[in-house]
């Protein structure tokens, strides 16, 4: 006997409507959960919107284990807010987007903020090193650009500087160039926060004399 659709002793559950559909209060927690999603999704695409992400090198690394050899991918990323906040961080994952995400989330946790002048570019000079990376880093005038290769370029446009004229003198490697990179930001100061610590007036600190008022013959 072919079987009846709706027979006896099959009914609406508990908390549906007619045609197995959702109550009222099924349907308003569906609407709050999805709300939720939908609030976080924003908040994280605001947050990326936000930092700028620069993908600096991605190397192929092996671990020796009882097997065999277990490969992975090691991740280098500078992030920045182009308005004077920079970080880096590294990541190891089994796969290339698990290790860039490792990576991203270390440079986010680790952001120092570094002074500009008129928001372009270095209040001075200076030079720095990390291990057997070096580096010489210059303040440049306007339309001067980013003067920069390898990782150093992915800082400075991490970091919202425009002209800048810099120098790598040691080592190739990656890794060493961005931390004496980022040794040699730690140090740049304002004219604002040297006459603050001295106890001065920036024009002091500069060098420069107010002209004195003359008195009236």
């Amino acid at each position: 006997m072919a079987r009846t659709q709706g027979g006896p002793g099959r009914g609406p559950g508990p908390g549906r409507g007619p045609g197995g559909q959702r109550g009222e209060g099924g349907g308003e927690g569906g609407q709050r959960r999805r709300r939720g999603g939908d609030d976080r999704q924003g908040r994280d695409r605001t947050e990326e919107s936000e930092f700028a992400e620069k993908l600096v090198s991605i190397n192929r690394v092996a671990k020796v284990v009882k097997g065999g050899r277990r490969f992975g991918f090691a991740a280098l990323v500078v992030v920045g807010d182009r308005k004077g906040r920079v970080g880096y961080g590294s990541g190891k994952a089994r796969e290339v987007p698990e290790a860039i995400r490792k990576a991203t989330e270390q440079a986010r946790r680790g952001l120092v903020r570094v002074p500009l002048r008129e928001g372009r570019t270095l209040h001075h000079d200076i030079r720095d090193s990390y291990g057997a990376g070096k580096v010489i880093i210059r303040a440049a005038k306007p339309g001067t650009g980013i003067i920069a290769g390898g990782p150093m370029r992915a800082i400075f446009e991490a970091l919202g500087v425009q002209d800048v004229v810099a120098k790598s003198v040691g080592s190739s490697n990656p890794h060493n160039m961005i931390k004496a990179t980022f040794a040699a930001l730690t140090h740049v100061t304002s004219p604002r926060a040297v006459a603050a610590r001295r106890g001065k007036k920036v024009n002091e600190v500069l060098g420069r004399h107010e002209p004195e008022a003359k008195e009236p013959a």
